[in-house]
């Protein structure tokens, strides 16, 4: 059996790696820290299962998550992100993920995840009840929930305080792109600066 661990932090893969191998013995476990990385690993080997963070450098899991489902689409991937599910799980599962936990959870909550998964099941947690109760909501969307994948990155990012130029310097996309990106996001939410993008983001708690 092969597992793919993709995150940023060495810590969190070592400890989600930890956790599989205890869990299913005699697995393998590959850690790799980017998007990208993620991507090349599906378009050149086999694997069982993806756990997958959503907040990285560069291609973000989200955005991974497409590419994922382009190279090994029946390969189930576990989104498993430091954001509140309320935020991140729907958009997470319409991407194309089975499963959602967040790295708030106990530890035996991330195997039990990955063996409902290997099982061919979904997986979300009890505060979202199931996977049919967590899309039905997907209905009610709140102004950000219309942003596109890249669109929510750049806004994160913005919301963090990160001029145009860095978010160009670390997603390696033009300055005019990313402006392009922050237009359509301020009005796509109605608002009209970065004080207000900030704003939005601490009251709903997208950004720490």
């Amino acid at each position: 059996m092969r597992f793919l661990v993709v995150d940023d932090h060495a810590v969190v893969r070592r400890g989600v790696r930890e956790l599989l191998a205890e869990a299913f013995g005699s697995c393998e476990v590959v850690e790799v820290a980017t998007g990208e990385a993620a991507v090349q690993a599906l378009a050149e080997g086999t694997w069982d299962l993806v756990v997958l963070d959503i907040a990285m450098p560069g291609r973000g899991g989200l955005d991974a998550l497409k590419g994922i489902q382009r190279h090994q689409p029946q390969v189930p991937v576990l989104v498993f992100s430091a954001h509140a599910e309320d935020q991140y799980a729907i958009r997470a599962l319409k991407a194309g993920a089975r499963g959602y936990v967040s790295k708030q959870c106990p530890p035996e909550e991330l195997v039990i995840a990955a063996r409902k998964l290997l099982a061919g099941q979904p997986y979300v947690s009890a505060s979202l009840t199931d996977l049919s109760s967590a899309l039905a909501r997907a209905s009610d969307r709140a102004p950000h929930e219309t942003l596109s994948d890249r669109e929510m990155q750049v806004f994160r990012m913005l919301a963090s305080g990160k001029s145009v130029k860095e978010i160009g310097a670390e997603l390696t996309l033009s300055d005019k792109t990313i402006s392009t990106y922050r237009a359509r996001v301020l009005e796509k939410m109605n608002l009209r600066s970065n004080a207000e993008l900030m704003r939005y983001a601490l009251r709903s708690g997208l950004v720490d």
